[in-house]
């Protein structure tokens, strides 16, 4: 099955005939605060794309932002975790970076978490998803980016777009899905993965998806013939740096109809607000909203959290959209929700459920707080 084990440092090199989609994101300096993108870092962006575009080494690219991240959207043929694709998004990133620090943007740099480029951009800070397959007569794809949350904030939206038939139709009535769906899911702990298969294995791989700080979803497969249909990004940025330097923000990307759920039931896994870590400090629970581009500012206690959907039709590898889906008012309900939801959780001010349990703000600055208070704990008498 592709794309099953982690690549060696030069990539793996695609079929003839295969296209590589990726989407690299990081967070280089905010606007104003943690807010939003700052247009000349765009422009950064935009012009060390076209300079790879002109030299052939992308097929096509689109520059985006969710909140205070900058998004690149690439089609190129170097394969997943090509060395070449990943120092150009990193050297775009370091760029970003020098211009964020020139314009004085709030934490400028703060995913880049080393000073140099390593052969691949995984575990330096920037989230990564990828995907190299073999273009179907229409090939529609959908790509989600979130700001203020954690990889783990996919793993119910990917459950019931792939595995849920009460959200996805083509689970029962497309003979081409209903056999199911197979996850990769990762333990970002232990570094370990496991391939659980769905409906058979639905309820071994629900104990797992419901922990969604520890398991994430990398990638979901179609059973009939092995064929990527979804990839997230998993890294955790408190995991590699070994202290909090911001929610991880995490991108996915979704091929959709014939023999994948269509774009309207991707689009529904999404309906429901549910609640997921980030937010304020990335210490808080917060409801996902999803949004239009131009509302992807989150402002209210720094949220709530945020998630946008761009869709495209590829053509060869070009990109044809974005679609701005999530500005669709059919989804004002969702929104609505969302912001009852906020109010209820904020009202709980630093106390649990908002507040994350005490395993997780480890990787925040509380403990610096509790040193300041060593030695005042005494032992219980007996």
């Amino acid at each position: 099955m592709p794309q099953s084990k982690r690549k060696a440092k030069s990539g793996t090199k695609p079929k003839e005939k295969e296209i590589t989609l990726s989407v690299i994101k990081a967070d280089v300096g905010g606007f104003v605060g943690h807010a939003t993108m700052h247009p000349a870092l765009m422009k950064v962006a935009e012009r060390g794309l076209q300079t790879a575009k002109k030299s052939k080494l992308l097929v096509d690219f689109r520059v985006a932002h969710c909140g205070d991240d900058l998004e690149l959207i690439m089609t190129h043929r170097e394969g997943v975790e090509s060395e070449e694709i990943h120092k150009m998004a990193w050297d775009i990133f370091m760029a970003g970076t020098r211009k964020a620090q020139q314009l004085k943007l709030y934490a400028a740099g703060q995913d880049m978490l080393a000073d140099s480029f390593s052969g691949n951009i995984k575990g330096l800070g920037p989230g990564c998803a990828e995907m190299s397959f073999v273009e179907r007569k229409s090939e529609p794809v959908i790509i989600f980016m979130a700001d203020k949350t954690s990889p783990g904030a996919y793993n119910l939206p990917l459950f019931r777009i792939f595995g849920d038939p009460f959200n996805t139709a083509g689970l029962v009535i497309d003979p081409s899905m209903h056999g199911g769906f197979t996850f990769l899911v990762l333990d970002v702990l232990e570094n370990t993965e496991v391939r659980l298969s769905c409906p058979e294995e639905m309820y071994d791989l629900l104990v797992f998806l419901g922990a969604p700080s520890r398991y994430m979803v990398h990638s979901v497969y179609r059973k009939s013939d092995g064929e990527i249909g979804a990839t997230a990004s998993t890294q955790r940025l408190n995991l590699m740096a070994g202290r909090y330097v911001g929610k991880d923000d995490p991108v996915l990307i979704i091929r959709t109809q014939s023999g994948f759920p269509a774009v309207g039931e991707a689009l529904e896994g999404f309906a429901f607000p549910h609640l997921v870590e980030g937010w304020m400090r990335g210490s808080h629970h917060g409801p996902l909203m999803p949004v239009s581009s131009k509302d992807a500012q989150p402002t209210r206690f720094d949220g709530p959290p945020r998630v946008i959907a761009h869709g495209f039709q590829l053509n060869n590898g070009s990109l044809e959209g974005p679609v701005d889906f999530f500005g669709d008012p059919s989804f004002d309900l969702t929104r609505q929700k969302a912001n009852e939801i906020a109010e209820y959780m904020r009202r709980h001010g630093p106390f649990e459920p908002h507040r994350l349990p005490l395993s997780e703000m480890e990787y925040t600055t509380l403990p610096q707080v509790k040193n300041k208070l060593e030695g005042r704990f005494k032992k219980l008498q007996d």
